[in-house]
């Protein structure tokens, strides 16, 4: 039986090595350290994920918590195929929790998320980048009063808490409604790394600001299963 560790917080040694994979992006130097990369990354963020699967069913039980690599946890490996950018690796860490949409891919469903970066914490919630299918969906729902009049409200607010909305968008609105240049919908707030991020706290840390952003992403859902 393999042993279930509790989290405990994460190391600084965590945010050491990405300050370093961000000053020695290379493949040779990653291969020397994959040690550490699973030791103060990879093997953290399991144990992180599975704690926050324990409380992530108050904002919904259906939200997916998966402790895996291309699960809740995202590859450090870059996409470098049609980037200018050819580092080999991100010099951040991605943990993405989401709610499925029939059988469309993690990445193309709502979520929350927490990156961790050498120097900070960013949380968000929503979609990065619409699939065909959600941006039609998220079109005929911005043209219907009641649904565009509750995601004003949504993000005014979420603003007046400190998170800024994000997204991939068009560079002009389509017939004069400023909702319609979104291919992608967000939000989220930067911190410097909180005490908390070393203990076990991090969990309701990261739950108190899913709360707040909560509105956001269950209007995605809403409009996504209808």
């Amino acid at each position: 039986m393999i042993e279930v560790v509790p989290f405990g917080g994460f190391k600084p040694q965590l945010l050491q090595f990405l300050s370093e994979l961000s000053a020695n992006n290379t493949r040779d130097w990653f291969q020397a350290h994959y040690t550490d990369y699973q030791a103060v990354l990879v093997q953290p963020a399991k144990e992180f994920v599975l704690a926050m699967g324990d409380v992530l069913p108050e904002l919904g039980e259906d939200i997916r918590a998966e402790p895996k690599v291309y699960g809740s946890i995202l590859p450090i490996t870059r996409d470098t195929r049609f980037s200018k950018d050819k580092t080999p690796y991100k010099t951040h860490l991605d943990l993405w929790f989401w709610q499925p949409i029939d059988d469309a891919p993690s990445r193309e469903c709502p979520g929350y998320y927490l990156r961790i970066l050498p120097e900070a914490l960013m949380l968000g919630a929503g979609m990065h980048r619409f699939s065909d299918r959600a941006q039609a969906a998220f079109r005929r729902a911005v043209q219907e009063p009641a649904h565009a009049e509750n995601l004003a409200r949504t993000t005014r607010q979420l603003a007046e808490s400190g998170y800024e909305l994000a997204g991939e968008t068009l560079k002009r609105p389509a017939n004069g409604n400023d909702w319609l240049k979104y291919t992608g919908l967000h939000a989220n707030q930067t911190f410097p790394v909180p005490d908390d991020f070393y203990s076990e706290r991090l969990t309701q840390w990261c739950l108190e600001h899913y709360r707040r952003l909560a509105p956001l992403q269950q209007w995605l859902v809403e409009i996504l299963r209808e």
